[in-house]
């Protein structure tokens, strides 16, 4: 999938159509401390307790892309989703 670097998108800040520059968004790591995380070890790695009582379901095999889109005018960050799903990766030209 195929998308270009800048692109003319609804800017909420400005509250028009205004060039935005795309990057591709990256996920930072999570925390190990954060309560979820803590139940997860506790529950599904930890010891020998065996299964937990939900299973993980099965992942879609491919994903809408999402970009931190900046405005020209604001340099204002949000989230822009592509409305396709793509099985290739997202690549910006």
């Amino acid at each position: 999938m195929k998308i270009p670097k800048e692109k003319k998108i609804y800017c909420k800040h400005c509250k028009k159509h205004t060039l935005q520059k795309l990057k591709e968004y990256k996920a930072s790591t999570k925390s190990a401390l954060k309560k979820h995380a803590r139940i997860h070890e506790r529950k599904h790695v930890k010891g020998y307790g065996g299964k937990a009582r939900h299973t993980i379901s099965v992942k879609k095999q491919s994903k809408r892309p999402t970009f931190v889109i900046t405005c020209s005018i604001c340099n204002k960050k949000s989230y822009f989703v592509a409305n396709t799903r793509a099985k290739k990766k997202a690549e910006l030209v």
